[in-house]
């Protein structure tokens, strides 16, 4: 088995039985997908790997000790390392658990703002992960369609150091999506 699909399998794994909240389908597919759209951008293995392995450490119980023994012994140093640093980049850290005093609205704020210091291959993936999700959202009730869209415009217009084509095509659904709910 390759190391993409090795990491597919712990990542599906992890997620188990979740399933997608708007798109009732299984969780992994998602994670899937982000890999699969950043692949038409890059063949970055640990970019690759971290698409798959995005949610984990938010959505799982796995934990980052678990997730790093994990890559040390499936991938080389180098790529563990990259692939571990992309994870936890993409790892919400303004959660509602650890910040209830705070509104979405701030927390959002304060996540765009750190995202906007990643680098830019965690940019790129967070570009795919939005691609997804919004395509995924149009089930939803309207007014969190809105939220949610104008939450991706936001992160959008401060994540600028990801792939461009990506970034473009993440704006453009966004959006399309968007002037569909007006």
């Amino acid at each position: 088995m390759d190391q993409l699909s090795q990491i597919k399998a712990f990542a599906g794994q992890a997620h188990g039985s979740q399933r997608r909240k708007f798109a009732d389908e299984p969780y992994i597919n998602h994670p899937v997908r982000v890999m699969e759209i950043c692949g038409k951008y890059t063949s970055d293995l640990p970019v690759l790997s971290a698409a798959l392995l995005h949610d984990v450490l938010e959505d799982t119980a796995v934990t980052t000790e678990e997730l790093s023994a994990w890559l040390y012994k499936t991938l080389s140093s180098a790529d563990a390392d990259r692939t571990l640093k992309l994870t936890v980049e993409l790892t919400d850290i303004y959660v509602k658990k650890d910040y209830p005093h705070w509104n979405r609205r701030k927390r959002k704020q304060m996540e765009a703002t750190r995202l906007s210091q990643i680098s830019a291959a965690g940019q790129t993936i967070k570009y795919a992960d939005i691609v997804d999700n919004a395509n995924d959202i149009t089930t939803a009730d309207t007014d969190f369609i809105s939220t949610f869209l104008h939450e991706c415009r936001q992160l959008l217009k401060v994540m600028e150091k990801g792939n461009p084509a990506l970034r473009q095509q993440a704006m453009d659904i966004v959006n399309k999506h968007l002037s569909a709910v007006k």
